[in-house]
């Protein structure tokens, strides 16, 4: 059910491999029996999970810069919408930034055979490295603005129907996502000094 619900979402977007797709799979089941003890997601029917989280995740990945790229999803959660990325994109380092720390050893178990993705349990706010790219989903943009300029210059965000707003000091450009539901792929680029 699920390589088939997740080939018919994307149809048209990307094709995945059946390696990618059964990588992916193994992450949604491991997603499941995690959350009856951890509260890792809300999203409970395969067909909202396939489209909010690996769908999304995945239209993310596609509007990347080709180029191979250090990436920092901030707030990863259950690993969106970074394990996704670095599924589709494994010319790229991937690194899940999360500071509850059962999320961080969730998301540990999730990438232990992916050699592209590393775990930060930390907040953000004490990373001190740089990246080329910040991805994020579902952290708001207040708690975004002390760090997206100082660890990275460009930012992918998957957002609702708000903008983000002047003071992050980015210049957006904002693309609708395939699926409704005033969901958006806010892809940003700093402003420099601001």
């Amino acid at each position: 059910m699920f390589p088939e619900l997740l080939r018919q979402t994307l149809a048209g977007i990307v094709e995945l491999t059946p390696e990618q797709i059964q990588v992916l799979q193994a992450h949604y089941e491991l997603l499941l029996r995690w959350n009856r003890v951890l509260n890792l997601t809300a999203i409970d029917s395969l067909e909202e999970a396939i489209e909010r989280h690996y769908c999304e995740s995945l239209f993310l990945a596609v509007h990347l810069p080709s180029s191979p790229l250090q990436i920092a999803d901030v707030g990863s959660g259950a690993g969106f919408p970074g394990i996704p990325v670095s599924v589709l994109r494994p010319d790229c380092t991937v690194t899940l930034i999360e500071s509850h720390k059962r999320k961080a050893v969730f998301l540990r178990e999730a990438t232990r055979n992916m050699s592209n993705v590393r775990v930060i349990p930390k907040r953000a706010e004490d990373v001190a490295e740089h990246f080329d790219c910040v991805v994020s989903r579902a952290v708001s943009y207040e708690d975004l603005g002390p760090i997206l300029k100082r660890i990275a210059k460009t930012a992918d965000l998957l957002t609702g129907e708000e903008a983000p707003p002047d003071p992050l000091c980015f210049t957006w450009n904002s693309v609708p996502l395939p699926w409704g539901g005033n969901r958006f792929l806010r892809v940003g680029v700093s402003r420099g000094t601001c």
